[in-house]
């Protein structure tokens, strides 16, 4: 006569549908009152016991197994829909992309609590030799969270990648500037364009793409107050990141025109009155210096598309250039023609609070002269 298990020993059956040993004990009972079973399975009776064990082991020591089938695609997938509540639309684009494209092909049938850290270290050095450090950076990352956040659900009981360091991968791109005559070329493309105000204030101002994009003509002042010595002027208050707030706190600031802004910027007033008629109950008014023909914002991909163009037009080879790289050819411009680097970084917002102050009590003053005044004299 077969002995009986001993109590706390759990059950132990053949499964003749998976043609393998089931070891089975309670562990507990959840809130509801229904008991909390933990299972394992093996080709023979010692196997499914052994890992049973384990499970228990774990169990007792507040370690949660998680699901045996879970998989790294399950839980990338996981974190995407449920993990990333208030972020940037763009930011989560830009992580399921990688997600999709990098994660889920190479590591995504993996069952989650059998990902080792050498899985992981040989699909970075993969990638190291593809892409650029900061990319592999960002893929490390996501998949990092992606487990944290299933470990945080008991999906897993620890986080292999979190052991794993982040390789160096190819040279990155650099940033590049304009030299005077190439953006001299891309200003006199640009006036084809619809584009040739967001794009001249590009070049002459420096303010971030992000920041023209959440430009709106309540922050506008194409007149200034000549009596009081006050130019025309705007206020880069908010950007189209999360929140609408600007890069940093520094980065509010108010800016004088240089002349050529001004007329680009009454130009596209215009533009834009006619856009508004043509439209007609299809417009939708958001007070966008910057917007469609039917007054939705602008994205980055419909700027970088126009913009591409205007580089083509310009005689220059259009994927050697992007737009935020007006910018860094402000700064050399300005640099170029001796001002003071102090100067320049409060123009483009990286230091300094005093225009931040005044911006925030809804004041004109004071407003940045130096780069309206050398933009004026650079491109007369």
């Amino acid at each position: 006569m077969t002995a009986r298990r001993s109590r706390g020993d759990g059950g132990l059956h053949w499964d003749e549908q998976r043609q393998r040993w089931i070891a089975s004990v309670t562990v507990g009972y959840s809130p509801d009152g229904k008991r909390t079973v933990r299972k394992a399975s093996g080709k023979t009776k010692t196997e499914a016991k052994a890992k049973l064990k384990e499970i228990l082991r774990d169990h007792d020591d507040g370690l949660a197994s998680g699901p045996v089938n879970f998989t790294v695609a399950e839980a990338v997938t996981s974190w995407l829909t449920y993990g990333l509540q208030g972020r940037d639309t763009e930011t989560v684009a830009n992580y399921r992309t990688l997600s999709d494209k990098h994660i889920i092909p190479a590591l995504g049938a993996r069952k989650l609590r059998d990902l080792s850290a050498e899985d992981v270290d040989r699909w970075l050095m993969g990638k190291a030799r593809t892409h650029s450090t900061r990319t592999v950076r960002l893929l490390h990352s996501c998949l990092n969270r992606a487990v944290k956040f299933a470990q945080a659900r008991d999906k897993v009981k620890r986080n292999v990648v979190a052991l794993c360091d982040v390789p160096e991968g190819k040279q990155g791109r650099p940033s590049k500037s304009l030299t005077l005559d190439q953006a001299a070329a891309i200003l006199a493309a640009a006036e084809r364009s619809r584009l040739y105000a967001y794009v001249v204030l590009s070049l002459l101002i420096g303010a971030r793409t992000e920041e023209l994009r959440a430009l709106v003509w309540a922050e506008v002042d194409l007149d200034g107050d000549p009596d009081n010595g006050i130019p025309p002027w705007i206020a880069v208050w908010r950007s189209v990141r999360e929140g609408g707030d600007t890069k940093t706190k520094k980065s509010r600031r108010s800016l004088a025109l240089p002349k050529r802004c001004v007329e680009a910027l009454r130009a596209h007033r215009v533009q834009q009155a006619k856009d508004r008629q043509h439209a007609g109950t299809t417009w939708i008014e958001n007070g966008l210096v910057f917007a469609s023909k039917v007054g939705t914002p602008l994205d980055s991909h419909n700027v970088r598309r126009m913009f591409r163009k205007i580089v083509k037009d310009a005689g220059l080879e259009a994927k050697d250039w992007t737009p935020r790289e007006m910018r860094h050819s402000f700064v050399s411009l300005l640099s170029d023609s001796g001002v003071p680097l102090e100067d320049i970084a409060r123009l483009v917002g990286h230091s300094g609070t005093a225009v931040t102050e005044a911006v925030y009590r809804k004041q004109i003053r004071p407003v940045l002269l130096g780069g309206a005044e050398v933009m004026d004299r650079i491109f007369s």
